[in-house]
């Protein structure tokens, strides 16, 4: 992967980009028209860049990312110590990016209390950062990355737990948190047709004035959006408002599936996230990689750039967010909506339409990831 050292660090030879763009044919699955959504703030923070960062990779020492060690060092090298270290150079790299929008959760190990002590020890304000975060899964791998064939993080989604975790993360993350998430929302755990859940979300929005939203994953990412679309602040009432304020999804030149979900969703009015848009590490190593690359090299950017880029043409106006675990991969990240503006918005639609999978086969895949 080709990384720079910020979003003027890469320089790309016109001819090649236009040449490139002339070879391209426009295809619906992975609409490149331009966003007419306002993206001039997010989480009623104006001028927030379209680039976030999740912290999923950054705050336990297991995840499912391909070649963990090239990025965080060998499995008995990562102490909470360390792993604090780190999370502090890659968000304050991110800071120095541009970044404002950082995304957490509870069962991402240590990374709300790392975004915390960071966001105190920088003297960050409430009214200058957006922060989001998550309940809804149980960390349990106690920061092991051999856990014994045990998951490292159990599902609930039971009101008791809803509680439970957001007084969590009040207490640490506090007048800071903008956006509070379901964690991987299915309707197969029944959390949206939960009415305590609910009720709860409801209390959690007017008591503390925080957004509420849901992440999505799996083969009916779509179909569990409409469900959650159907759900309002004031039950049994389809006049008001949508209970949800966001949506974060998984989206990338792989996995298109809930793309018109997505626009449903925006276009009632809900911000949307894009979480995975280089599918853990699968567009830029491996065996799907090559079609990226050679984008890449025909446009003289980075590959993942390329990938979050053409994430972030898409008509449903999203946040992408960077997983990085190095400051010089979040760096590199943040400078997506530079070769966005450079490229325009028809780039990598031939890539899309080759690179295309089944659902069911990305999500197989997907599960087959090794925590490492």
């Amino acid at each position: 992967m080709r990384v720079g050292n910020g979003p003027c660090s890469l320089h790309r030879p016109v001819l090649s980009v236009l040449a490139l763009l002339s070879s391209l044919s426009s295809i619906s699955a992975f609409s490149m028209t331009l966003a007419p959504h306002d993206t001039a703030s997010f989480a009623g923070l104006k001028g927030c860049p379209r680039v976030g960062l999740g912290l999923a990779a950054i705050g336990r020492p297991g995840y499912i990312t391909l070649g963990r060690d090239d990025e965080v060092g060998a499995c008995a090298e990562r102490s909470k110590e360390a792993f604090k270290e780190q999370s502090f150079k890659v968000m304050d790299r991110a800071w120095e990016s541009g970044v404002r929008y950082f995304d957490a959760a509870r069962s991402y190990g240590l990374a709300e209390q790392f975004l915390s002590e960071w966001l105190e020890t920088r003297a960050i304000a409430p009214g200058d950062v957006a922060v989001g975060s998550k309940w809804g899964y149980r960390y349990t791998a106690d920061w092991r990355v051999d856990n014994g064939g045990e998951p490292h993080e159990v599902k609930d989604h039971s009101v008791g737990h809803l509680r439970s975790q957001s007084a969590e993360t009040l207490a640490l993350l506090g007048k800071h948190l903008r956006l509070y998430q379901i964690h991987s929302a299915t309707l197969e755990s029944g959390v949206l047709a939960d009415p305590e859940v609910r009720g709860e979300l409801r209390q959690l929005k007017t008591s503390r004035g925080v957004r509420l939203g849901l992440s999505l994953s799996g083969v009916h990412q779509a179909a569990t959006l409409r469900v959650a679309l159907a759900c309002r602040m004031e039950e049994g009432n389809p006049a008001s408002p949508c209970l949800f304020d966001c949506v974060q999804a998984t989206y990338n030149l792989m996995e298109q599936s809930v793309g018109e979900a997505l626009l449903e969703a925006r276009t009632e009015g809900l911000e949307v996230i894009v979480k995975e848009a280089m599918a853990n590490g699968r567009l830029l190593k491996g065996p799907r990689a090559g079609p990226v690359a050679d984008a890449a090299a025909k446009l003289g950017a980075a590959a993942d750039q390329v990938c979050l880029a053409a994430v972030l043409a898409q008509p449903f106006a999203p946040l992408v967010l960077s997983g990085a675990a190095t400051p010089d991969q979040v760096a590199s990240n943040a400078g997506a909506e530079t070769l966005l503006a450079e490229v325009g918005n028809e780039v990598l639609t031939d890539l899309a339409e080759k690179m295309r999978m089944d659902p069911k086969e990305y999500w197989d895949e997907r599960s087959a990831l090794a925590w490492n």
